[in-house]
């Protein structure tokens, strides 16, 4: 064949994969206001760089498909975002519906080697059906398509993971979501393990999308999906976001950034927050505006395990991980959902070499049988052993109430690097209020007898207590706090590592 043919040829195929499932298929979804697979890629990457691989692949299990799978339904590739090179897979649903097969399945394989090999984050715009199911039918369909890659679903975390919940997300979709560091979910969008009509087949009665994984019930009870959004270009900009605090890998510290203008003076705005009375909650997110970066604070899972508030922002440049006790939330007692979000979120901060910095108002956990239920002892014990496993730095700060265990769980003794209190702490091993009644159980006295209960319980509770005994390492006014954590992290960066933790934690489940 003559050179021309062949170049003609080339052409002919590639138009082909680039027109994706049709004109009428793209002009359906831009109808709906739904981004493709391919202008999502479009509007999140630097103008000009995306280098697709896998153009050219079609399905290869079933001959009669050959040419109506451009691209096999999946876009995968290179680019860079705001300068930094990343992957991208991004499921394009009008090529029968994203679904999974033998084919695509290793361009994905192909993307995350070279990512994790070369050392960049890995993005996932998520939006597939689940499985091809003629390909994935049969004895020499499974043996063709599932278990080909053993380290399909293996996360040690070399590099930053991030997915989109962008319309129905079955199957490998689900999986690789909850594989990400950061999942953000557009509202109107579904991840299950299955679809809702296989599911309703299987369980026998009519299951909802909305009921089977929709944005409340991912966001808000399990906990997978880190934000919620309106729409697929906000998806992007989050994601953007998220990245522009993670280093591309694990063997480099994260980025610093400029100081926004009147940073500093935010930290004297901090008694405006903290109520004079102890027993009155306040917003613990307003006190870490008062301390970090003017708006950079980036939270994570806002809805979810609300007894504790956590999330990415910058201190004097340096990105730091804010894990926050939070007075709105059953008064800022840990539960289950709280542990397990605490946990999570320093998993994240070990992996990628982003110092933790606590903010200690805790009166304890939250007991009771529903707690027990939900395994509350275990989930307690897996934030103790992931925070003393954790070797990043770990700067702890006692605002008022720091009681019993939770005392440990948020940073206090050795288990942070350095351990500041506010004059406002109260630290000792239980509520005084709740020693007294607990001292007193089963037996009739005087409210004299409680009164001088409460009294022996209340002594050398001060933050000045454990100054005395070097608990703590300094007792601060509230406004210095800023500058006193600054200081800390100068102190405490990881000179001899370059900048990079031992990561003890980048093996952990990412669900558990």
């Amino acid at each position: 064949m003559p050179i021309d043919d062949e170049l003609q040829e080339l052409r002919e195929r590639e138009a082909r994969a680039l027109a994706m499932g049709g004109a009428e298929r793209l002009a359906r979804r831009e109808q709906l206001g739904l981004m493709n697979a391919r202008s999502r890629i479009d509007a999140f990457i630097d103008p000009g760089s995306f280098v697709e691989t896998g153009l050219l692949a079609v399905s290869s299990m079933v001959p009669e498909d050959r040419e109506r799978t451009p691209a096999d339904g999946k876009v995968a590739g290179f680019a860079e975002v705001d300068g930094r090179t990343v992957g991208v897979v991004s499921n394009d649903f009008t090529v029968k519906g994203a679904s999974s097969s033998f084919t695509n399945m290793k361009k994905i394989a192909h993307v995350k080697r070279v990512a994790t090999e070369r050392g960049f984050p890995l993005v996932f715009f998520g939006e597939s059906s689940g499985a091809r199911m003629p390909d994935n039918m049969g004895a020499r369909g499974m043996g063709a398509n599932l278990g080909n890659d053993p380290q399909q679903y293996v996360r040690l975390r070399e590099t930053p993971w991030v997915s989109a919940i962008l319309g129905q997300c079955y199957g490998s979709s689900a999986w690789y979501t909850c594989l990400a560091d950061f999942t953000v979910m557009r509202k109107g969008a579904v991840m299950a393990v299955a679809s809702p009509g296989l599911a309703s087949y299987a369980i026998g009665q009519r299951i909802e999308a909305e009921e089977l994984g929709g944005w409340k019930l991912l966001s808000e009870v399990s906990g997978l999906v880190d934000r919620v959004v309106e729409s697929d270009e906000e998806a992007l900009a989050e994601i953007k976001r998220f990245l522009s605090y993670m280093p591309s890998h694990s063997h480099e510290p994260p980025p610093r950034a400029p100081v926004p203008a009147g940073s500093d003076e935010a930290a004297q705005r901090i008694l405006d927050v903290l109520p004079e009375s102890r027993k009155r909650g306040y917003d613990v997110r307003k006190i870490i505006a008062c301390l970090a970066d003017g708006d950079t604070f980036f939270e994570l899972k806002p809805r979810f395990g609300r007894t504790v508030v956590v999330g990415l922002a910058r201190l004097d440049g340096r990105t730091v991980g804010f894990l926050a006790s939070n007075p709105m939330g059953k008064a800022g007692a840990l539960d289950a959902a709280g542990c397990e979000k605490a946990t999570s979120f320093m998993v994240l901060c070990d992996s990628f070499n982003i110092p933790l910095i606590l903010l200690v108002d805790t009166p304890g956990f939250v007991i009771g049988v529903e707690g027990e239920r939900q395994k509350a002892a275990g989930k307690i014990m897996n934030m103790m052993q992931a925070l003393q496993m954790c070797t990043v730095p770990k700067l702890s700060v006692i605002m008022r109430k720091s009681y019993g265990q939770a005392y440990l769980n948020m940073g206090g003794g050795r288990n942070s690097d350095d351990v500041a209190a506010w004059p406002t702490a109260e630290v000792s091993f239980m509520d005084p209020d709740y020693a007294t009644e607990i001292v007193n159980w089963g037996r009739t006295v005087s409210d004299d007898d409680k009164q001088r209960t409460r009294e022996e319980m209340e002594r050398d509770s001060s933050a000045y207590g454990l100054a005395e005994i070097f608990a703590v390492q300094a007792v601060i006014a509230p406004q210095q706090t800023r500058r006193y954590l600054a200081k800390q992290l100068a102190i405490h960066e990881m000179r001899l590592s370059g900048g990079v933790g031992r990561h003890r934690l980048a093996g952990w489940p990412t669900t558990f």
